[in-house]
């Protein structure tokens, strides 16, 4: 039997990086109040570990759930998408050896 991997992504910004190995990613959804139809606004913060502290505080990356790393660390981050200075970076840590 197989099993699949279906990971969690999501996209976010980081707004922390004062800890070794580690950022706060703040994530956005918006959704319609089931009652009154007003877009509503959630933010989450998440611990995300970042192997080689390349992230910076307003970089927008992409973070991928993994096996729990610490008591609240369950997400490592994947690439950055944007860098805080605007420019495209693109860095995807998955192919450049990031942790396990």
């Amino acid at each position: 039997m197989e099993r699949q991997n279906r990971r969690k992504v999501r996209k976010g910004k980081v707004v922390s990086n004062r800890m070794k190995k580690s950022v706060v990613v703040s994530i956005e959804r918006v959704y319609q109040h089931p009652l009154y139809r007003k877009l509503v606004k959630k933010t989450s913060k998440v611990i995300a570990h970042d192997e080689e502290n390349r992230c910076r505080i307003g970089d927008l990356v992409t973070i991928i759930e993994t096996r729990p790393l610490s008591k609240q660390k369950r997400w490592r981050v994947s690439e950055i998408t944007r860098s805080a200075h605007g420019e495209p970076a693109a860095v995807s840590l998955e192919e450049e050896g990031g942790s396990p």
